[in-house]
């Protein structure tokens, strides 16, 4: 991915409250548009940088369960 995609992103998305983040990542999921993908993988990578192991492996074993199905 490139690194301009995540600056983008990141200013785009700076100072949204949790309510405009979901908001986002909702619209992204339904509209299904695979060129919004790189947007919601730095959302997931922001995600994981300030997350816990435990958290982390919580996260794993769910979408080993999400693509089991």
């Amino acid at each position: 991915m490139n690194f301009q995609i995540r600056d983008a992103i990141t200013a785009n998305v700076h100072g949204q409250s949790a309510a405009e983040i979901k908001d986002i990542v909702e619209d992204a999921i339904s509209r299904g548009e695979e060129h919004l993908l790189p947007g919601l993988g730095v959302f997931f990578e922001k995600w994981w940088k300030q997350s816990s192991s435990t958290e982390q492996e919580a996260f794993v074993q769910k979408l080993e369960k999400a693509f089991a199905n």
